[in-house]
């Protein structure tokens, strides 16, 4: 009776002892890239290591961001939508709850909700969830107050490449000439951002080997400027010649033929025609994107280095990667315009001066920061964005861009890895999701238990039964940015640009966004949009901060 009564009472860990140990969680996300980017998701930039954790794992079709860059770095971080974590829009603080431009305490971060359950937790890149930038002001909202172990990378979330903005160690403001830690023989904060996540790996595998551990690497590539290695930039001389239609189409085939788009949805028409740029600024435009996707596989070759240090550390098998992007591609048109007035002289920065500035004046090594098309992108003395045309492809084949909530501006790859624990290799999945899944996914895979009381519950629903089958949920899905707004329910999805009227979209038989359907089916686009009304004031997008309703 006693050994019957102890198996009984001890049957859960002996289940538990064979089941395969919690993973290793690693989030690694891009800033200012298209969903066509990925040579998995039909792009021609060489993304070899995507490509590899690609064919070993799963590509979600229908996965979802925020539209830019610091609402989406919230809803991921918190499993919540970004007005509800306090970032509706920027880090400026608006005055309504949606709108503080600091991350919310009624909501926890990843990092805080998993390390309670064991985990050890790093980060590595761009912050951009806190209105406090100062090295001596307020601290509360920065990664090491907000549940992460270790810390490297920016608190803004855009400068040069090569002497970023608010650059951080810990709590401590750093410049690349300065870090007591990683001295390489040339700066570029890809590498820097690839190479402190590989420190971290290396150094929990020697310090905390019998401990898991969630590791967030966000990148700052290809965000502007454009700003990559010569060698990088060569790798790509010619490869855009054919200009923007020719590589967009190129791009529709191939995701066509992979089957990752269905054969009935339509190519968008081109935000510009390459015709239409004058002869003598082709060879500025062509550089633009050479150097964007110089900067891309800049970024794959560093996730690279930290696949490889996970797999000689022995800790790749039971890791769950996950890949994604913040936004669309990005159609500013920073830099490209000369400046009205060039510094004069060179002034180099001392070892110890801080970059207090997201657009530089000069150079460490002193030299004017010049823009427009009179110079080329690339180095550290020119700051460029890669404008409308090139994000257009990024897009491939949707409308819009970053900002906005048609598909251009919220599609995003996902791509998860993890050989324990996805049995499937190279399949898609189509399910609808959106950043707000990846907290109930961490959490369950984990065993964490979520916060209750005065944290908001999560919105999402965890992604883990789609590692074993694709399935469709009933998801009802919200967006808002800048008064670019959306609601996906089902196969419909109603969405409108700032002071325009809401179009309706089949996105199952057209997620171009073509052919809107709200004069056909009114009582359907009337539906979605008083259920967006009532998602807006349960989820903090009322009120806003102009003061209406």
């Amino acid at each position: 009776m006693k050994t019957a009564l102890l198996l009984f009472l001890f049957s859960p860990l002996l289940h538990a002892e064979k089941e395969a140990p919690r993973p290793n969680i690693v989030l690694i996300m891009s800033d200012d890239m298209g969903y066509s980017d990925p040579g998995c998701y039909g792009g021609e930039i060489e993304t070899p290591t995507l490509d590899k954790l690609a064919a070993n794992g799963l590509r979600y079709t229908r996965f979802y961001n925020t539209g830019r860059c610091c609402p989406t770095r919230a809803s991921l971080l918190t499993g919540l939508y970004a007005h509800q974590a306090g970032i509706g829009r920027m880090t400026d603080d608006l005055g309504q709850p949606g709108y503080r431009g600091d991350l919310s305490r009624n909501a926890v971060t990843l990092a805080e909700a998993l390390k309670p359950a064991g985990y050890r937790t790093y980060m590595s890149g761009k912050w951009h969830v806190t209105t406090q930038l100062k090295p001596d002001g307020d601290k509360a909202n920065w990664p090491r107050q907000r549940g992460f172990d270790r810390f490297y990378g920016t608190i803004i979330g855009a400068g040069s490449f090569y002497d970023p903005w608010t650059l951080t160690r810990e709590n401590d403001a750093i410049t690349p000439e300065n870090d007591p830690l990683y001295q390489p023989e040339r700066y570029h904060y890809t590498e820097a951002i690839s190479d402190n996540a590989v420190m971290f790996a290396k150094e929990h595998a020697e310090k905390h080997a019998d401990e898991p551990f969630l590791m967030y690497v966000a990148y700052t590539a290809p965000h502007w400027p454009m700003h990559a290695f010569p060698e990088d930039i060569e790798t790509y001389k010619g490869r855009y010649d054919a200009g923007y239609e020719a590589i967009r189409k190129a791009r529709f085939d191939r995701m066509r033929k992979m089957g990752l788009i269905p054969e009935e949805w339509e190519l968008s028409p081109p935000s510009q025609r390459w015709a239409d740029v004058p002869e003598e600024r082709r060879a500025w435009e062509l550089r633009c994107m050479e150097t964007y996707a110089a900067m891309v596989t800049a970024m794959d070759r560093g996730i690279g280095r930290l696949v490889a240090a996970l797999e000689a550390n022995g800790q790749l098998d039971n890791t769950l990667i996950l890949y994604l992007h913040d936004n669309g591609g990005c159609a500013e048109q920073l830099g490209r315009k000369p400046l009205k007035r060039v510094p004069q002289g060179i002034v180099p920065m001392a070892k110890d001066e801080l970059q207090t500035r997201m657009i530089p004046e000069r150079s460490r090594e002193g030299l004017p920061v010049l823009t427009g098309p009179e110079v080329m992108p690339g180095p550290s003395e020119t700051y460029i964005a890669y404008g409308q045309g090139w994000a257009n492809v990024s897009n491939t084949p949707f409308r819009l861009h970053k900002s906005r909530n048609h598909e251009g501006g919220i599609a995003t790859p996902l791509i998860a890895h993890w050989p324990k624990g996805i049995a499937a290799r190279g399949e898609f999945r189509h399910r609808p999701g959106h950043l707000i899944d990846i907290m109930p996914t961490v959490v369950e895979l984990a065993g964490a238990a979520y916060p209750a009381g005065e944290i908001l519950p999560m919105e999402g629903a965890s992604l883990a039964a789609s590692f074993t089958k694709d399935e469709n949920p009933d998801r009802t899905l919200l967006w808002e940015h800048y008064d670019s707004r959306a609601i996906l329910r089902g196969k419909w999805k109603l969405v409108g640009l700032p002071t325009k009227p809401w179009e309706l979209y089949d996105i199952e038989a057209d997620r171009s966004e073509m052919h809107d359907l709200s004069a056909k089916h009114p009582e359907t686009a009337k539906e979605l949009a008083d259920l967006w009304e009532k998602e807006a004031h349960r989820t903090l997008i009322y009120p806003r901060p102009t003061g209406k309703k």
